[in-house]
């Protein structure tokens, strides 16, 4: 925990910091009102540092996860894209592989058991892994958890009853410090011919679109090929097949089994070209990148102050970890924003971390008619816009924050 001095995957020291987004609280630890009086908000750093020996961008400070993890409000099966999301990705993977029925798929970082369901309508005995307090949830939806962070307790306890034929893991792979343990966690409990399949945001993503608030404490690594490849043939693994999929602003689907196990698709080639080709791994590149930022963050502020300026109100819509990121890079507080609202209940009455804006329910939108929003899960602003039809109706507007701030 604390500061890293060597590259999470390659062990390198050969490590540079390309972006410094300041300081902030963990993102998803909202504030009572008591805790707000109190005023004891704990700050950590968000440093993005590229490693010049394997190509892993990475945060260079771990926050220690029992801070992150225990009261964890993210739910899979908040939007009705995410379900539809996890449900397809179980039935290709199934369909892609021809898993045999009763075969067993394991979930790190199951959450609610979304993706697990998903396995279960194929007919696959399903075992999921989630340190979080969500666990209780996926098991009272009779999706079998264990309430524990993916280690050698929690994997020998499975092992030991069948070895997994899919492992799975979607936006969780970029959160883990230790990879050199998990990899020998997941040996343990994947079977000889078995499959690791995963999902991250893909760093060429976050670099084209600016996707800076996707940058936080929990996410430890911002993910390419380049350093994968690398990475897996330490273990006497490799990363056999690339997909791209839309989920979270742009990802990438890695599908992994021991060497020489599976054919090796022409897509790993094809990312690694594209990586080359964009220059992703280049000083001048991030440092570009850096400024974009930077600007990024002025412009949008600005905007919001020119609407005060107006006369306008504005309120924010969605409090997921990137918006409270935005909002606290951005130095965007109660001062501007007069609240923001959420359809997810546990959050309603709280105050976000660094920021201090209070959370109100969505419905309130109705009778307070606010002149605009700015959406901060803009990754599934389609959605969210179609729910809130009627803020549109009584004359609101959307801001959208990302790649460009504008209004619609």
């Amino acid at each position: 925990m604390g500061k890293i001095t060597k590259c999470r995957m390659c062990k390198s020291s050969n490590m540079e910091m390309f972006l410094d987004l300041g300081t902030a609280p963990p993102p998803h630890s909202f504030l009572t009102k008591k805790q707000l009086k109190e005023g004891k908000e704990e700050l950590f750093p968000i440093r993005v540092l590229m490693c010049y020996n394997c190509g892993l961008a990475q945060l260079g400070y771990v926050v220690p996860p029992e801070k992150m993890y225990t009261n964890y409000p993210y739910e899979t099966s908040m939007t009705k894209t995410g379900i539809e999301h996890f449900h397809g990705m179980a039935k290709s993977i199934c369909e892609k592989f021809s898993i045999a029925k009763n075969s067993l798929a394991v979930d790190i970082g199951s959450n609610v058991g979304v993706l697990l369901q998903g396995f279960k309508n194929m007919g696959m005995n399903v075992m999921g892994i989630e340190p979080s307090n969500v666990a209780q949830k996926a098991i009272a939806n009779g999706i079998p958890t264990i309430q524990d962070f993916f280690g050698k307790k929690a994997v020998n306890q499975i092992a030991s009853k069948q070895k997994a034929k899919i492992i799975t893991g979607t936006n969780v792979f970029a959160h883990i410090d230790n990879l050199h343990d998990f990899m020998k966690n997941l040996d343990i409990l994947l079977e000889e011919n078995g499959i690791f399949v995963f999902e991250v945001p893909y760093f060429i993503h976050l670099l084209d679109n600016l996707e800076y608030d996707t940058i936080y404490h929990e996410h430890l690594s911002y993910i390419s090929v380049k350093p994968l490849v690398n990475f897996f043939k330490i273990f006497g693994y490799e990363l056999f097949d690339v997909e791209e999929t839309k989920i979270h602003g742009g990802s990438i689907r890695c599908f992994v089994a021991r060497k020489g196990k599976q054919k090796v698709s022409s897509t790993t080639k094809h990312y690694l070209n594209l990586e080359e080709k964009k220059k992703i791994y280049s000083k001048e590149t991030l440092q570009k990148f850096a400024k974009m930022v930077d600007e990024h963050k002025k412009k949008l502020k600005s905007l919001l102050l020119e609407l005060k300026k107006k006369g306008k109100r504005v309120v924010a819509i969605s409090a997921p970890a990137k918006g409270v990121s935005l909002l606290n890079y951005a130095k965007i507080d109660n001062t501007i924003l007069e609240y923001v609202t959420e359809k997810y209940m546990p959050k309603v009455g709280l105050y976000t971390p660094g920021t201090h804006i209070l959370v109100k329910n969505d419905e309130y939108l109705r009778e307070d008619k606010p002149d605009y929003g700015l959406l901060l899960a803009w990754n599934f602003a389609e959605e969210i816009m179609k729910n809130l039809d009627y803020f549109k109706k009584n004359g609101g507007k959307f801001i959208i924050p990302i790649p460009e701030p504008h209004i619609v």
